[in-house]
């Protein structure tokens, strides 16, 4: 790719970085575990929902030993609020695999580290650049923003074929000396700067090399495709309350989405409102001596994944049993639940019942 201000670029953008960077905790430390930790948090997450969590986290695994073998049940609390739970099983997986075949040392080569659980190009290249100062590229959908502006790329970016040749853009304009602060501040820019609407040219360190700017659309770049409508689910979730002020819970399995995670029973819906066939699916597949009518409707809302959409309406239902005999499956004091790792949707019913 030939660009004829690739140096101007680059300088220009690496000293508005150290200039204008925001004070954020991972960036006051070179250490590729706590980098690596922010990384995984921040995908998919906003800054300021990933500080509190991030200081939390770091000060109960402060070590890549201290995450490697902790808990996965403590490890999902901790998580508990940040969703895409996943990122935190890999994470553990990952950094006991550094623990265990790299003598604790995270590698500082992209073959070796993108072995890792979880470690993508994105994440490999923000730490390899930023914790061991290594020239190589990061990209995100904000790079990929900026890049498509100031380089006038106009292939779809939510194809993943395309992100190669962002990989290659960053990889020829990326600053040598400073690959880190040139990740970094690309990444700033796409979020502060050069943001999906309305950009904020006029601010812009880069303007003078970016071509869209010059040719006065740059709002009009990526072009990206619309993603495929996301599915809706509709679930009725039982609160099931036994004479001894206990609630019925059972722990999701150990693969796929919310792996691991506390709920209380929720069955998938077939007809419109309060629902006797869900009812009976209830009875039978827990076989709890429940009263016979279905309770109040507590709560009805909807939980928005990435690419998925529940509705939930949400019942008491009184049971007469103390205990059940099944494995993952039981009933918790409301002192009890608050230790296990519940999701979102999930905590917004328990916070009803407080």
């Amino acid at each position: 790719m030939k660009y004829p201000y690739k140096n101007e670029f680059s300088i220009n953008l690496v000293e508005w970085y150290h200039n204008e960077k925001r004070d954020l905790p991972w960036r006051r430390t070179n250490d590729p575990y706590k980098i690596w930790v922010s990384e995984v948090m921040l995908q998919q997450t906003r800054v300021d929902t990933v500080i509190p969590y991030y200081n939390r986290f770091l000060e109960k695994y402060p070590t890549l030993q201290s995450l490697a073998y902790a808990p996965q049940e403590e490890l999902l609390k901790m998580w508990e609020g940040l969703g895409y739970y996943s990122r935190a099983r890999n994470l553990q997986s990952g950094v006991r695999e550094v623990v265990e075949k790299y003598n604790a040392q995270v590698p500082t080569n992209r073959h070796d580290i993108s072995k890792l659980k979880g470690v993508g190009p994105y994440t490999a290249g923000a730490i390899l650049s930023i914790a061991f100062n290594k020239p190589e590229h990061a990209v995100d959908g904000n790079v990929m923003r900026v890049l498509s502006r100031v380089l006038h790329i106009k292939e779809d970016i939510a194809l993943s074929k395309t992100k190669k040749i962002f990989e290659e853009a960053v990889t020829e304009l990326i600053d040598q000396n400073d690959p880190g602060a040139f990740n970094q501040g690309l990444m700033d820019l796409g979020a502060q700067i050069c943001t999906p609407t309305s950009p904020k040219c006029l601010l812009c360190p880069v303007r003078e090399y970016c071509i869209a700017f010059e040719e006065g659309h740059p709002e009009e770049l990526p072009i990206k495709s619309k993603k495929t409508k996301s599915k809706t689910i509709q679930y009725d979730v039982f609160i099931v309350k036994n004479y001894e002020g206990k609630y019925l819970l059972e722990k999701r399995p150990d693969e796929g989405l919310l792996a691991s995670m506390w709920q209380f029973p929720m069955i998938e819906k077939t007809t419109k409102g309060p629902s006797c066939n869900t009812f009976e699916v209830l009875k039978t597949n827990y076989e709890v001596p429940f009263k016979d009518d279905i309770g109040e409707q507590l709560l009805k809302f909807k939980h928005i994944f990435s690419h998925l959409t529940w509705e939930m309406e949400c019942y008491l239902v009184e049971a007469d049993q103390v205990d059940i005999q099944k494995e993952n499956i039981g009933f918790f004091t409301l002192e009890e639940i608050a230790r296990l790792p519940m999701s979102v949707p999930m905590q917004k019913v328990l916070n009803i019942l407080k």
